[in-house]
């Protein structure tokens, strides 16, 4: 006979028949789903940027340092300050103050300068303020690789437009095939982008460091022109550098865009 324990302690399989079906309920234990903390991890993660593998934006789970402060205020400006629409104008400055244009009339220099800022600057800037208007592209500066297309066939056909301008007026071949060169940078440019985020800005500062070789060699230079060029190169690798310390591009990027910006400009302004 069996010592009857139902009553002071749980009920156990030992208890029953050896001939009896034991059936062990167990309860189920519910863990929490992954899921459930996917979205707090993807927000301490930073967000990388698809194109270079860099953050978007620069490190900031710490506080910046007094230095980093600095440094990226000085990247932000240099890069609006050389920004890729302001290089034809930085050229024509250049080419009229240290080749053999320098002894041009002022009042002809001013139409160049301002017809050159209006079909280079105002034209490409307001149609990409238009872009932003209807949604087309999110950010002014241009960052994302997705949203150059437009812009890059817009300034491309800018600088073929100011280059026939130009010619048209008789400027020396070696200035209107700087333009020339640019539109060839762009294109390469416009169709790398497609798999790849070159560099523009380094494209850009690239064409006018080959526009003042080219003035130097052939322009008739005027005094000050080798230390522009000088002033040139130096500014190339700076603003490449704070294009890598922003995170906007890989170093592979800017190299490519010297390249692209450097002999776009140099064999075309050789025509």
């Amino acid at each position: 006979m069996k010592l009857d324990t139902s009553s002071y302690y749980p009920a156990s399989p030992l208890d029953d028949d050896p001939e009896e079906e034991v059936i062990v309920e167990v309860e189920e234990t519910h863990f929490p789903e992954k899921t459930e903390n996917t979205e707090e991890e993807n927000q301490k993660t930073p967000d990388l940027d698809e194109d270079t593998g860099y953050e978007s934006e620069p490190d900031r789970s710490y506080p910046p340092t007094a230095g980093e402060r600095i440094a990226d205020g000085f990247a932000t400006f240099l890069s609006w300050v050389m920004v890729p629409l302001l290089m034809p104008v930085y050229g024509v400055l250049l080419a009229f103050n240290v080749s053999i244009l320098d002894f041009t009339p002022m009042s002809v220099k001013t139409v160049f300068t301002l017809v050159t800022v209006a079909f280079t600057v105002a034209v490409p800037a307001l149609l990409v303020l238009l872009l932003k208007r209807m949604g087309l592209v999110h950010d002014v500066g241009l960052n994302g690789r997705k949203e150059r297309l437009i812009p890059y066939i817009i300034s491309i056909v800018c600088l073929v437009g100011t280059g026939w301008f130009m010619w048209y007026k008789g400027a020396p071949m070696w200035l209107v095939m700087f333009f020339g060169g640019g539109a060839v940078a762009g294109l390469v440019n416009l169709l790398v982008n497609f798999k790849w985020k070159i560099s523009a800005h380094a494209a850009g500062v690239a064409g006018v460091v080959a526009l003042l070789i080219r003035i130097i060699r052939v322009g008739f230079p005027q005094e000050g022109a080798f230390i522009w060029l000088l002033v040139s190169i130096a500014l190339s690798g700076l603003l490449g550098t704070t294009r890598v310390w922003l995170g906007r591009h890989t170093v592979w990027q800017v190299l490519a865009g010297y390249a692209v910006g450097f002999l776009s400009v140099f064999f075309m302004t050789m025509i």
